[in-house]
């Protein structure tokens, strides 16, 4: 009985996963990478991105809907999350812009979940309404689950993105104060020899024939 409950659970989970779409994307220098989603009104939309490579890190973020209303617009983002719902149905576009570079490419990674569309209530009364409470207290508490498991998955793979920016910055900055180390131990040996010459020669007995 209780693994025919579990399995019913996991069941309903996977069903109630929401539609997600993650992707890598090179913005190259000035110029706009966009994107198009159709999305049913009502439908709550959650988007994460984050720059992983190119410059500043940063990036200038647009999304407007199909009645070309801006709504929401980042200037200057290295990453971050936005969630809106749909005001009406269609195409929403979402933009990145790298136009305030003249030279470097921008590489990010984003990701854009898709809610539950909404739907009508055909409760009745009496038991049958009872019974529908239930089971949507029942799809409720599975879409949170749902929702808690993918924020995870989401937390996860931007973690590794960070710790995959800061083991390059890392990497590079040793290799920077290696490189600097090396130079100064040259200009060190140069002055040392420079100094003993010009000693050697400061006390050395010139003959006069």
């Amino acid at each position: 009985m209780a693994w025919n409950s579990i399995l019913s659970l996991s069941f309903l989970i996977l069903l109630s996963l929401k539609s997600t779409s993650g992707y890598y994307v090179v913005v190259d220098a000035h110029t706009d990478e966009c994107f198009f989603e159709k999305i049913t009104a009502g439908t709550r939309v959650l988007l994460t991105f984050e720059v992983i490579e190119g410059g500043f890190l940063d990036i200038d973020v647009k999304i407007t809907g199909p009645d070309h209303k801006e709504v929401f617009r980042g200037d200057k983002e290295s990453g971050g999350k936005t969630t809106f719902s749909a005001h009406i149905d269609g195409t929403y576009t979402l933009c990145f812009s790298n136009r305030m570079s003249t030279m470097t490419p921008k590489t990010i990674m984003f990701t854009i979940d898709l809610g539950d569309t909404p739907k009508l209530d055909v409760s009745t009364d009496g038991t049958g309404a009872n019974v529908t409470s239930h089971h949507n207290k029942l799809e409720e508490l599975v879409a949170e689950l749902s929702t808690t498991l993918m924020n995870v998955k989401h937390e996860q793979e931007f973690m590794e993105v960070r710790e995959r920016i800061h083991r390059a910055i890392n990497e590079n900055t040793n290799s920077r104060v290696v490189m600097w180390s090396c130079f100064e131990a040259f200009i060190l040996l140069a002055m040392a020899f420079g100094q003993v010459y010009y000693l050697k020669r400061f006390f050395e007995v010139r003959r006069v024939v």
